[in-house]
């Protein structure tokens, strides 16, 4: 096989110009995108081109549902892993016609894709506009390694001002306008702070991959982004303005278990704080997702379907002895702490099946269930806490109180 001329062996002003060269020497609409699917230069196509490059050309980004099916399909990962071109069949069900495709990379690092539609009357490439192909990588990769120092300084730019607005050193809105209009920022209306914690320290590879997931997410709008040791801190906003809470979690949910599927490293957890449309309380929106990863940690089970602020409930109530500031001194529960004796003294129970009962709404049925044991026995064991802590389990001013000490003991109990 041999290239008389290499059509790419010269420079081009743009990947615009570089597009059309491809789609000129292989006779085959062509995309070039960066390594997170944001689609940087596109030829021209026939009229009958398919749904997905349209709508990757529109949206200036290749649609999740598309990056989904390359994913589950194998196609993301063996361009990932290959300097050589991939074939990808049709994938009707999104959109997507045939196509070759290659990643442009430095060493193993993928730098961008070059992605060329088959149309069904033009045939599939032969080896020899195969090799055109991989030449056209190598001459998009110094173009791409300039982009991608561009993309850096911006970058930097954007985290500064996070920074400031977590720390709330921005404490005037127009200061914050000027300071987002200078680095080319558009606000939304509304916001969250998301918070996912991770395992261990972010590295410089984990922090490759968690930028594909922010940037080819589209369930909401990642605007600024930080890490923070073991933590990955967003703003993020909803694309669409009637948004619930359930999309938001469900992006979390979405956000971990792609990150596992696709690389095999996940945040432990996930949370954001409330909805703001000040982005001066950009701090208090970090310190509640913060706060939801730390009540959660101490109270797995209770907290284990919340992701949010508001979906905290009561435990909301519990965040001042998380506060940095003093704590004010806390009243021992005479109820709890007689019955605490009463277990110690003679080996019992109590105290737990109080416990239980709270928290399952009095339920006489639920609690002896959970506790495997008989309602008459439940029923014993109730009047004689009544009669030790002096207490009516049917005064809801005292049952609340209870049930409030006794998660404060547990919040207040050492980390392990």
């Amino acid at each position: 096989m041999r290239i008389e001329k290499d059509p790419f062996d010269r420079h081009f002003d743009s990947f615009i110009s570089l597009a059309d060269a491809i789609c000129e020497a292989l006779q085959c609409p062509v995309t070039i995108e960066n390594a997170n699917h944001q689609l940087i230069a596109y030829s021209s196509h026939s009229p009958h081109t398919d749904p997905a490059r349209i709508a990757t050309i529109i949206g200036r980004r290749v649609p999740e549902q598309v990056i989904g099916a390359l994913w589950r399909n194998g196609v993301i990962q063996k361009l990932m892993s290959s300097d050589e071109p991939v074939r990808i069949g049709a994938v009707h069900d999104v959109g997507l016609g045939q196509r070759i495709a290659i990643a442009i990379r430095k060493h193993n690092e993928v730098l961008g894709y070059i992605w060329v539609m088959e149309e069904a009357d033009r045939g599939p490439l032969n080896e020899l506009e195969l090799e055109l192909l991989k030449r056209a990588a190598l001459a998009s990769r110094h173009k791409m390694l300039q982009l991608q120092i561009q993309k850096r300084k911006e970058e930097e730019g954007q985290q500064n001002l996070f920074w400031q607005l977590l720390t709330g050193h921005l404490k005037s809105p127009a200061a914050i306008k000027e300071q987002a209009e200078q680095l080319n920022i558009s606000l939304p209306p509304r916001y969250q702070v998301t918070v996912f914690q991770f395992g261990q320290d972010i590295t410089e590879k984990m922090y490759q991959r968690i930028q594909y997931m922010i940037t080819t997410t589209q369930r909401v709008k990642v605007i600024l982004h930080v890490l923070d040791g073991a933590r990955l801190i967003m703003l993020t906003a909803h694309p669409k303005l009637a948004a619930d809470r359930e999309d938001h979690a469900r992006f979390i949910r979405d956000f971990m278990r792609q990150m596992e599927d696709r690389f095999g490293v996940s945040p432990n957890d996930g949370a954001s704080g409330s909805e703001y449309d000040d982005y001066t309380l950009v701090a208090a929106a970090w310190r509640e997702a913060l706060a939801v990863l730390q009540l959660k940690q101490r109270f797995p089970e209770a907290l284990r379907d919340a992701s949010a602020y508001e979906e905290l409930g009561l435990y909301r109530y519990l965040l001042l002895q998380l506060s940095d500031k003093e704590p004010p001194r806390r009243l021992q529960n005479r109820i709890l702490h007689k019955l605490r004796q009463y277990d110690r003294e003679h080996n019992g129970c109590l105290l737990d099946t109080l416990e239980v009962f709270l928290n399952l709404d009095s339920s006489l049925k639920d609690t002896a269930e959970a506790l495997h044991v008989h309602i008459n026995t439940l029923n014993y064991r109730l009047k004689r806490i009544a009669e030790i802590g002096d207490v009516d389990l049917k005064n809801v001013d005292q049952k609340v109180s209870l049930y409030l000490d006794l998660k404060l003991e547990k919040l207040m109990e050492p980390s392990c």
